[in-house]
C-alpha cells in the first residue's frame, strides 16, 4: 500500500543519488548564477518547454536532447542573468558548447544533457564563463548543495522557491523534490518559467512525460502574474529509481499516487512563483465552479486572472466585481451571465449577473489581506478549476522598467 505524501514547501531535500553543486560564473554582477543538477545513475527525463514561437537556444537544444536520448537523462545546467534567446547561431553555438562541455566533465553522452537559461533576452551569452567553472562544480557536486543550485537561478526572484515531498510504498520510501524561478513574465500554458524537479521514483519514459504534463496542466499552467510568457519557459522532470521501487507502471495504482505526489510538488512551486510575483502585495485564488467542463472553468479563470483591470482593482483593495464579470464573458467561454454569482472571501457581492448589497466595509477587510478568494459560480454545470495570480502594481511597472538598464 502506498503511504500519502507529506509535503515540505520549505526546504529542498535530494532524493537519493542525485547531486548538485553552484557557482558564480560573472553572467550576473553578483552572487550565484550557476547551477548543475546530477544523477549518478542515468535517470528517466521529460520536459514541457515554451509555447512561445520565439525559443531561445537553449530550449531547441534540449528538446533535440531528449529525443536523441529517447527520454534518458543525466544532468541539467542552468545559467542565470542571460537568456540566450534571440542571439542567432552563436547562441546555439554557446548552449552547444554548456551541454558539451558539461557532458565531458561528467562523463555522460551528450545528449542526456539539458541545457537551460534565464535572464536578459538579446545579449550574447559568454559560455566561456560557464565552461570554466565546470570543473569546479563537478567537485562541489554534493547533495547538500541542492540548495545553493536553487539559489543559483534566480534572478528577479526575492527568494528561493523549492518544495519536497516524502512518501513511502511498499515499505521504501520515495521523494520528489523541485525547485523553480521565476517573478515576471508569468503566463499559462507552458511552462511559464523555469522548473527542476527530481525524483528516486522508478518510472518509464513514456508515462514520465504523461504525468508531467498531467500535474503541469495543474499547476504551472493555473498561475499568472502578468500574461507573458517567457523565450526559455522549462518545466524538467529526472526519475533515476535510486529509491528501488518497482517501476510504476500505467495501469498502476502506484500511477495515480505518483502524479497526485508530483502535482502536489509542481503545485507549491507554482504558487511560490505568485506569491513573489514583481510588485505583488496580494495572492489571489481564483476558483470557477457550476461550469460545464475543467477546461471551460480553467479558461474563464485565466480571462480573470490576466484582466489588468481586475489586477488593478485588486491592488487598490476596491471590490469592482464588474471587471470580474467582464473579464469572465470575453474568455471565449460562452455562459449565462444572468445565472452569475461572485464571491470575495464569504461576501458575496454579485447575484444572479447583478448588483446585491453588501458591506463595503466588510469587503475592504477581505481586500486587505495578503491572501484574497475570488469565487466565479456559473450555475452551468458541475465542473471547477482553480487557477492563482498576484495584483498589479506601481512597483512591476518600476522593475521593468529598468531591468535591462
Amino acid at each position: 500500500m502506498s503511504e500519502t505524501w507529506t509535503l515540505n514547501p520549505a526546504e529542498i531535500l535530494p532524493p537519493k543519488d542525485f547531486q548538485a553543486a553552484a557557482a558564480a560564473s560573472g553572467i550576473k554582477t553578483s552572487g550565484l548564477d550557476l547551477a548543475l543538477l546530477y544523477s549518478t545513475r542515468p535517470s528517466r527525463g521529460a520536459a514541457v518547454f515554451t509555447t512561445n514561437a520565439v525559443k531561445a537556444a537553449p530550449v531547441v537544444l534540449s528538446q533535440r536532447h531528449l529525443l536523441e536520448s529517447r527520454g534518458t537523462l543525466q544532468a541539467m545546467i542552468i545559467n542565470s542573468g542571460n537568456a540566450n534567446a534571440c542571439t542567432g547561431e552563436p547562441g546555439m553555438l554557446a548552449a552547444q558548447a554548456m551541454a558539451e562541455a558539461t557532458a565531458g566533465t561528467l562523463a555522460v553522452p551528450v545528449e542526456q544533457v539539458l541545457v537551460c537559461s534565464t535572464g536578459v533576452i538579446g545579449v550574447p551569452l559568454p559560455a566561456d564563463r560557464i565552461t570554466a567553472r565546470l570543473d569546479d562544480l563537478k567537485r562541489g557536486l554534493s547533495p547538500g548543495e541542492i540548495g545553493a543550485a536553487a539559489r543559483a537561478i534566480l534572478t528577479t526572484d526575492t527568494r528561493p522557491k523549492v518544495c519536497t515531498a516524502d512518501a513511502s510504498i511498499g515499505g521504501r520510501p520515495v521523494r520528489i523534490a523541485g525547485m523553480t524561478k521565476g517573478a515576471g513574465m508569468i503566463h499559462p500554458q507552458m511552462a511559464t518559467t523555469l522548473a527542476f524537479v527530481l525524483t528516486d521514483a522508478s518510472i518509464g519514459p513514456a508515462l514520465l512525460r504523461e504525468a508531467l504534463e498531467q500535474a503541469c496542466r495543474r499547476s504551472y499552467n493555473r498561475i499568472s502574474v502578468d500574461g507573458d510568457t517567457s523565450t526559455n519557459d522549462t518545466l524538467a522532470i529526472m526519475a533515476n529509481g535510486g529509491s528501488g521501487i518497482p517501476t510504476i507502471e500505467p495501469n498502476s495504482p502506484a500511477r495515480d499516487w505518483f502524479v497526485e505526489g508530483l502535482t502536489r510538488v509542481c503545485q507549491s512551486l507554482a504558487q511560490q512563483v505568485v506569491r513573489d510575483g514583481e510588485g505583488a502585495s496580494k495572492f489571489v485564488t481564483i476558483r470557477v465552479t457550476g461550469a460545464p467542463s475543467e477546461e471551460d472553468a480553467a479558461q474563464i479563470a485565466r480571462s480573470i486572472a490576466n484582466s489588468p483591470l481586475v489586477k488593478t482593482a485588486l491592488a487598490g483593495e476596491d471590490a469592482n466585481w464588474g471587471r470580474i464579470i467582464c473579464a469572465a464573458g470575453y474568455s471565449g467561454v460562452p455562459f449565462d451571465s444572468s445565472r452569475v454569482s461572485i464571491s470575495l472571501g464569504d461576501l458575496v457581492v454579485c447575484r444572479e449577473g447583478g448588483a446585491v448589497r453588501f458591506e463595503e466595509s466588510r469587503a475592504s477587510e477581505i481586500l486587505r489581506q495578503r491572501d484574497i478568494d475570488l469565487t466565479v459560480q456559473l450555475h452551468a454545470g458541475s465542473s471547477d478549476a482553480t487557477f492563482w495570480t498576484c495584483d498589479l502594481t506601481t512597483e512591476y511597472i518600476h522593475i521593468n522598467a529598468d531591468y535591462r538598464t
